[in-house]
């Protein structure tokens, strides 16, 4: 009998690419969002009803859970007070998960909880890098790996908490860099950006779907980074996505300023992704660029 794995938040941006890699991997998915049931093993909840929530894990009883939920309205999830009821929410859906007998939790977290600035901040980003978020989100998603870690030392649950970089993909909110330049550009507008200089690691959320099915599939506990693990100046993504669109003339770098203390370099150290789990699938990011920019061009 296939094992029941239960994905929070699963019409969300990244969470809809985790629901096919787990069904191929042989698990039984069950899916809950605030949205309506789309299908026999999708369960409509309000995880911020801590009643609801313990009774949906006490009738579906999953041996694995996948917490993608939170609060990520664009422009304001940095800093919203949602992130300490999230926070909340959250540590009580974990503890009413091992109550009803699940025996793994993989967490999704951010590269927001690393400090922005540490030794060799040039090189790519450990999982032993100083935690020190500077953003409510940030601290809150800190707070909850470190409240799953002690949940699992005192219940003898096997965790895991990934902690995702840059994406793109389908159902992303248009104001984001990736595709506000597609859009721009499909409309025939100029693609006002910023400097370009700061290095980032960008991953397509498919990607990042397979990858999450493995490391839920996997005995590794502890963080563990989620990501491409390549670096790229942003000026050289949305270059290539003006290449991909035959628009390159309208990308206009240097239109808008650059954040304050804007952090030069962010890209993953993913060798624990690597050797621990065994995901070796290289990121293909003009792949997952072109995919994304057929889904919003007019048949």
């Amino acid at each position: 009998m296939a094992e029941r794995v239960l994905v929070t938040g699963a019409t969300g941006f990244v969470a809809r690419q985790v629901l096919a890699p787990l069904a191929a991997r042989g698990f039984e998915v069950h899916a809950v969002s605030r949205q309506p049931p789309a299908g026999p093993h999708w369960h409509q909840a309000d995880l911020l009803d801590e009643a609801g929530t313990r009774a949906l894990l006490r009738d579906l009883r999953p041996a694995m859970l996948v917490h993608a939920a939170w609060y990520v309205e664009h422009g304001r999830f940095w800093t919203a007070p949602e992130n300490r009821d999230w926070l909340e929410a959250s540590t009580a859906l974990f503890a009413h998960a091992a109550e009803a007998g699940t025996r793994r939790i993989l967490g999704l977290g951010t590269c927001a909880e690393y400090a922005d600035l540490a030794p060799g901040s040039d090189a790519p980003w450990p999982e032993t890098r100083p935690i020190a978020p500077a953003t409510p989100y940030g601290q809150a998603k800190a707070e909850l790996a470190r409240r799953l870690a002690a949940l699992a030392e005192q219940s003898g649950l096997s965790w895991s908490w990934a902690r995702l970089f840059l994406m793109f993909g389908p159902g992303e909110p248009e104001g984001r860099l990736v595709p506000s330049v597609m859009r721009a550009l499909l409309a025939g507008r100029d693609a006002a950006c910023g400097s370009g200089r700061p290095v980032r690691d960008f991953a397509a959320t498919d990607y990042l779907g397979r990858a999450l099915a493995a490391l839920a599939d996997s005995p590794v506990q502890g963080p563990v980074n989620v990501a491409s693990g390549e670096g790229h100046a942003i000026a050289a993504v949305v270059g290539l996505i003006g290449r991909l669109a035959g628009r390159p003339d309208l990308i206009r770098l240097g239109a808008l300023p650059d954040r304050p203390g804007e952090t030069p370099s962010m890209v993953a150290d993913t060798a624990r992704l690597r050797a621990g789990v065994g995901f070796t699938e290289r990121h293909d990011l003009e792949a997952g660029l072109a995919r994304l920019l057929a889904s919003l061009t007019p048949p």
